[in-house]
């Protein structure tokens, strides 16, 4: 488990975030959502040692990162926004050059299985230089999982990639999360609904929501089609017409007793369901909904 106990980052008077807390259990995949400047990259650093909070600490596995960031730090991999990468070198020389930093003792084996990760093995011989934007970041990751990771943080991995590198590196993502807790920090809301299981939501600094994402898209609502001779305001209380034949039952409650109330009161009406489902939402409209609340 990897927990961010009350992090704080202050810069004088600015503070860039606001006593965030959470915890990650293993084998999750979990994005930190938020517009640019929302504390992303920043929690992304504090969450490594690569910078200290102003208060605050972060525990792997109940080892607090300030008081033993070696032992810490041999669990995690990291892949930054903007990684600096040798353009000179060849891939695999890279790969070898990050192994020894990271003392790594079988180099050879630990970069063969980086590359065969990564579906590097065409570019290994290749200077980094000659790569494209999608390689490097293939590159970075590769960097990042040498040691094998039990916690994996990748600061927007997709950024800057075109559509057929984005799909590609997200199916990496998948793949690395089967052996590993993965971190994914980005602004674009496709890239945590594509392919993570919970997200953090952050705005100004603070955390302002921390769901599963299955739990964040229903909304406490009910959607309902009939062709109901009677109105359905009258047979279900609280229900607001959409139009054709669809209606808005708006719950302040358990939805499946909701939904039972709603559907005996439509068959005992001798009325057609035609659809009686939660009301789902997408996660742009959840995160709309999240930053409004959080500025009122």
């Amino acid at each position: 488990m990897i927990e961010a106990d009350r992090l704080t980052r202050r810069y004088g008077d600015f503070v860039a975030v606001d006593e965030v807390s959470f915890s990650i259990e293993p084998g999750e995949i979990v994005g930190l959502l938020g517009p640019n400047g929302a504390g992303k990259t920043t929690i992304m650093k504090m969450l490594t040692g690569f910078l200290e909070p102003s208060s605050g600490r972060t525990l792997v596995n109940g080892v607090e990162l300030e008081q033993d960031p070696r032992t810490v730090q041999a669990q995690l991999g990291y892949l930054p926004e903007n990684l600096p990468l040798y353009p000179e070198l060849a891939v695999i020389d890279y790969l070898a050059h990050a192994a020894d930093l990271r003392q790594i003792e079988d180099v050879r084996g630990a970069v063969v299985a980086a590359i065969e990760a990564t579906d590097l093995g065409d570019k290994a011989l290749d200077p980094i230089s000659t790569l494209s934007r999608g390689f490097r970041q293939r590159v970075g990751v590769a960097q990042a999982i040498l040691h094998k990771p039990r916690f994996l943080i990748l600061d927007e991995p997709t950024n800057g990639l075109d559509p057929g590198q984005t799909q590609d590196m997200r199916q990496l993502v998948r793949d690395l999360a089967q052996s590993a807790t993965v971190i994914l920090s980005t602004h674009i809301m496709q890239e945590v609904n594509a392919i993570c299981d919970r997200a953090l939501i952050l705005r100004n600094g603070a955390l302002v929501l921390d769901e599963r994402l299955k739990d964040l898209q229903q909304a406490n609502a009910l959607r309902l089609r009939t062709d109901a001779a009677a109105p359905v305001a009258s047979l279900v209380s609280g229900a607001a017409s959409l139009g054709e034949g669809a209606w808005l039952l708006e719950v302040d409650g358990d939805l499946d007793l909701a939904a039972d109330q709603a559907a005996k009161a439509l068959l005992g009406a001798n009325a057609p369901i035609y659809e009686l489902a939660p009301q789902q939402r997408d996660l742009e409209t959840l995160f709309r909904e999240v930053s409004e609340g959080a500025s009122s």
